[in-house]
């Protein structure tokens, strides 16, 4: 698939008034052309404690915008919100060893998971989050999705201005 051909939908969904969520439903509709996903979710840092709160769910029933969770420690916050690298499990037994949602991702038909951190201006402001059927994050497909980094930070960052959030109010 042609780059030149994502980015005039993925722009008129940034200057849509239903923001967040045209832009976000842009960037999933991208994702899974390009790579694949069942289940699609944005997570944005709420403060320095690492508080997150989802603000995109491509599944509302099961994963509701405005779910919020504590931050908190651990080895895959260490690796993506510390050492602000992909996190990448291809197994629910995988998954289950850092999210205790496994059971809930598995009814979803889910079985493979990438974490994204979004980092701007040396600060994780979030994650995209990426999850399918069992295996599916090969290393072609992580490569992919991680070449859309800076479309995802665009749409994390113009979710912030619309909502005014905090993290980016001067």
């Amino acid at each position: 698939m042609d780059e030149t051909q994502d980015w005039p939908g993925f722009l008129k969904a940034l200057a849509s008034p239903d923001q967040p969520r045209a832009m976000f439903a842009a960037a999933e509709a991208i994702t899974a052309a390009r790579i694949g996903v069942r289940l699609f979710t944005v997570t944005v840092v709420e403060n320095a404690a690492g508080d997150v709160r989802r603000i995109y769910s491509n599944h509302p029933f099961a994963y509701p915008v405005s779910g919020r969770k504590p931050g908190s420690p651990g080895a895959w916050a260490d690796h993506v919100m510390v050492a602000r690298r992909h996190f990448v499990a291809n197994s629910i037994e995988a998954i289950a060893e850092v999210f205790p949602d496994h059971e809930q991702i598995a009814a979803l038909g889910c079985g493979s998971v990438l974490n994204i951190p979004i980092v701007v201006a040396d600060a994780v402001l979030g994650t995209i989050n990426l999850l399918d059927v069992p295996g599916h994050y090969t290393a072609q497909r992580i490569e992919a999705a991680l070449a859309l980094r800076g479309m995802y930070a665009l749409a994390v960052l113009a979710a912030f201005a619309t909502e005014a959030h905090p993290i980016l109010a001067v």
